[in-house]
Order: C-alpha cells, then sequence, then structure tokens
C-alpha cells in the first residue's frame, strides 16, 4: 500500500515548478498541502500533518541537491571547453579482427588526427577525423555497419574534483536534453568529457556550455 509519504513526494518530483519554489524557500506549506490532498483524494484529515512533514522532508533533500548542483557549477566553471569539427562516427561489427581498429588508430594519429574507440558488445564505436571517413569504410568494407558525418565533437576538460564528485556528467547530460539537443556518442577518460553531437546544433551547445 502506498503511504502518504510517497504520494506527496511522488506529486512534488511531477510538478517542477512547485519544486522551484522549494528550493528557494517561496511556498506557503499549508496552502501546497491542501491541495496535494485535494489532488491525490487524500480524505483524512490525519493525514494533512503527514503531507507537511513529506513537503519539510523533500525541501531538506531539495536543498542538498542544491548545494551539490552549486559544487557541480563551481568545477565547470573552472573547466575548458574544446571543440572539433568535421567529425564522423562509424559503428562497426565485432566480428572484424581488432588489429584493423590498431592499424587505422595508428595511421589517424600519426597525422595528429582525431580517434576514439568504445568497445560494446557486438560492435565498436569509432569517432575520427572526417578526413579519414573513406579510409574506414575501405578497410572494414561490409563490417561497417553505420557512417554518420557533419557531427561536432565537444571536449570538457575539468580540474581534478570531477573525480570525487557525483552528478558532474549527468548534469551536463540534462542540459543537453533541457535543450532538445540529442548526444551521438559520449564517453570519459579521468578528467575528460566528451560529447558528440550534430554540427546544426554547435552554437546552441555553446550558449548553454558557457559556466
Amino acid at each position: 500500500m502506498t503511504t502518504t509519504s510517497e504520494i506527496t513526494e511522488k506529486y512534488l518530483n511531477e510538478h517542477s515548478s512547485i519544486k522551484d519554489c522549494l528550493k528557494k524557500g517561496i511556498i506557503n506549506y499549508s496552502k501546497l498541502a491542501r491541495i496535494i490532498a485535494s489532488e491525490s483524494k487524500i480524505e483524512k484529515k490525519s493525514s494533512m500533518e503527514a503531507i507537511l512533514i513529506a513537503c519539510r522532508r523533500f525541501e531538506l533533500k531539495l536543498k542538498k541537491e542544491k548545494e551539490l548542483e552549486e559544487r557541480i557549477l563551481k568545477i565547470l566553471k573552472k573547466s575548458e571547453l574544446e571543440v572539433k569539427n568535421k567529425i564522423v562516427v562509424g559503428i562497426i561489427d565485432k566480428k572484424i579482427y581488432a588489429d584493423k581498429i590498431s592499424e587505422i588508430a595508428k595511421k589517424i594519429r600519426s597525422k595528429a588526427g582525431t580517434f576514439y574507440a568504445i568497445e560494446g558488445t557486438n560492435v565498436f564505436t569509432i569517432i575520427i577525423s572526417e578526413e579519414f571517413a573513406d579510409e574506414l569504410k575501405n578497410l572494414f568494407k561490409r563490417n561497417l555497419i553505420k557512417l554518420t558525418k557533419n557531427l561536432v565533437m565537444i571536449k570538457i576538460k575539468s580540474p581534478e574534483e570531477i573525480e570525487t564528485t557525483p552528478g558532474v556528467v549527468a548534469y551536463i547530460h540534462s542540459l543537453f536534453a533541457s535543450y532538445s539537443i540529442n548526444i551521438i556518442e559520449s564517453m570519459s577518460c579521468w578528467t575528460d568529457s566528451i560529447f558528440v553531437i550534430e554540427e546544426k546544433n554547435t552554437a546552441k551547445t555553446m550558449e548553454f556550455l558557457r559556466f
């Protein structure tokens, strides 16, 4: 059976405008409790106190989230942004021999090109400079499942505190989502967070990544 506290928390999570008011401490708890009771069809008067307690606990939880958000923003303000255009992403069937991956990696890096590889369960994802796209197609042929062009790679270089601060990458992901920008690929390497997006979204992304 769902408790009054659980019903209250669910209601608050579903109403972002109320959550914002709770974060800022500008809410009338008695009125909020009556609204939650009415809309959630909680009729017992004794439940009003439980709703009030749940609201105040929820506010304390939000304050902790706000403190964490401030820590995250502090890290991001000290981070450096690097943007590379003319990027392509290739999806390669994992049946291919790994030495072919090493072969193209060596060639691209010898020419100071961009190369990243992510190994999945059934495929390799290769992120490379566009100038090597034809070589990728010729090398892997039928094993190249998909090739996506006109992409941009954004690298966020953060201070070492990112390693011990939870939620930094999740926070960045939420920014992309809130601006309706799809992340084609993402990966991280210690203090580097890497995102690949469509080139057309570059300007908008640069706006919200200015911390």
